[in-house]
């Protein structure tokens, strides 16, 4: 019997479990719930509007309200609302978005497994690399290299992945055999007057004496984001994609390319790995994929990736991978619909002119006295807060600092997400001009309310 009352946010601390959350707060103050939207903005049951500046999470890119998107969804339900891939069935739809995935990829692929979410996508990559290696009469080579304040998601392998301490703390993760890099954020990594240059050399260095120490032959994949998301918007130095690559390929290492922010024109570039001089042999992505209008995600693999595949499918006898719902049509159509809109609104263009002058204005926060640095490209940013511009010196976390600007800027009715204490920004590409100079002025204005706080606590 519900004891409760029948209010929704209510019945919300009684029956729902919130991600990324303090439970225990949540259970106090309770969500804030959406009840509308319409292309960058969404509202909530209070009356409030906000421009939501991180597309959800990183993934709304058409904004909320893509009639040609509703309509393929609507369409597909009535026609095939569900068909499976297992056991040599398929269904029109996700034929035509491996083609068209195919046809899009950075580098030359081969063939696409589909999953439901970037963690399933990043987890069906490691088994994929095991997989090949165990293909290659090599299963000594299972080791997985990933970076400090890598996100690849939290599943169990992608989870381990992920070089965030929240995601492992007390899920007893990382698994044995995956390994964490040094994070490639100049501004918090390098040495005291290290040029770019140096440190990406330094970098290459760490990552070839982490592959040694532990024995090439063990090592089977490198997993990598074009820039990093969660981990703070972190944009490798100049170079680094060049330096690191090398490495890995004298050293037999598989490339795994985590798309799943980066991915379909975030960085002003179809994919991130243009952007940044990848060239992976397995990539995945998703949330952009349907622009987050139904669950859905994709892993491409190279020719010698699928070759192996065959082989160990006749070995065994099938190829004992796969998700009910990958390949789901009526996710599929959505996707379709999707890529087909970024072609036509000329999306990824937009994302770079737009991005552009986001990344412009926003650089005029970096003499602001909270600001240490002001970082990101095309549609993607992050301002991050300290104490100390001198020394670079951060808040103690404790005194979540992040969160009281992100709750600042979203009074002035801008939507952003603060990881730690980088407020991060992820607009949707079809974001105006006019709509960044909204964004801005609430972070300014979010940031001097936060100063005022501080000046005020004794911290500044």
């Amino acid at each position: 019997m519900n004891t409760f009352s029948n209010s929704l946010a209510e019945r919300d601390i009684a029956y729902q479990v919130h991600p990324q959350t303090n439970l225990r707060r949540h259970a106090e103050h309770g969500p804030q719930i959406m009840d509308g939207a319409e292309g960058c903005y969404v509202t909530d049951t209070g009356g409030g509007r906000y421009l939501d500046a991180m597309a959800g999470l990183w993934c709304v890119s058409l904004g909320y309200s893509d009639e040609a998107v509703k309509a393929a969804i609507t369409k597909q339900v009535e026609e095939l609302p569900y068909f499976q891939l297992f056991a040599h069935r398929s269904n029109t739809p996700s034929i035509e978005l491996a083609e068209m995935l195919i046809e899009r990829a950075p580098v030359p692929m081969s063939k696409v497994i589909f999953q439901c979410s970037g963690s399933e996508g990043n987890d069906t990559a490691v088994k994929l690399a095991w997989y090949y290696w165990n293909a290659q009469d090599k299963p000594q080579k299972t080791k997985i290299i990933s970076r400090n304040r890598a996100y690849h998601g939290t599943g169990i392998a992608s989870g381990s992945l992920t070089g965030l301490p929240n995601i492992h703390r007390e899920f007893n993760l990382p698994l044995p055999g995956f390994l964490h890099t040094r994070c490639p954020h100049h501004y918090r990594e390098a040495h005291e007057g290290e040029s770019e240059a140096d440190f990406v050399a330094r970098l290459a260095k760490e990552l070839e004496d982490m592959i040694l120490t532990e024995g090439p032959d063990t090592v089977a994949a490198f997993f990598a984001e074009p820039i990093m998301g969660t981990g703070g918007v972190v944009v490798p130095p100049e170079g680094y994609f060049a330096a690191i690559q090398p490495i890995l390929k004298k050293y037999d290492i598989l490339l795994v390319a985590d798309e799943v922010i980066c991915g379909f024109g975030r960085t002003g570039e179809y994919w991130g790995s243009t952007a940044v001089g990848m060239q992976p042999d397995i990539l995945v992505c998703a949330k952009s994929l349907s622009s987050a209008y139904l669950p859905i995600s994709a892993v491409m693999v190279t020719q010698p990736l699928w070759t192996a595949m065959v082989q160990q499918s006749d070995k065994v006898g099938v190829f004992g991978h796969g998700y009910t719902y990958g390949g789901h049509p009526v996710c599929a159509a959505a996707a379709i619909a999707t890529l087909k809109r970024y072609d036509e609104i000329g999306a990824v263009e937009n994302a770079r002119e737009v991005g552009g002058y986001l990344q412009s204005k926003l650089a005029g926060l970096a003499d602001h006295p909270l600001v240490g640095e002001v970082r990101g490209m095309g549609l993607m940013a992050g301002v991050e807060i300290v104490q100390d511009k001198a020394t670079k010196k951060p808040f103690e976390p404790s005194l979540q600092i992040g969160g009281y600007c992100s709750k600042a800027i979203q009074d002035l009715g801008v939507l952003s997400r603060n990881l730690g204490d980088t407020m991060s920004l992820s607009p949707p590409v079809i974001l105006t001009k006019p709509e960044v100079d909204v964004i801005v002025d609430a972070m300014a204005g979010g940031l001097d309310a936060t100063l005022k706080w501080a000046k005020a606590e004794g911290l500044k």
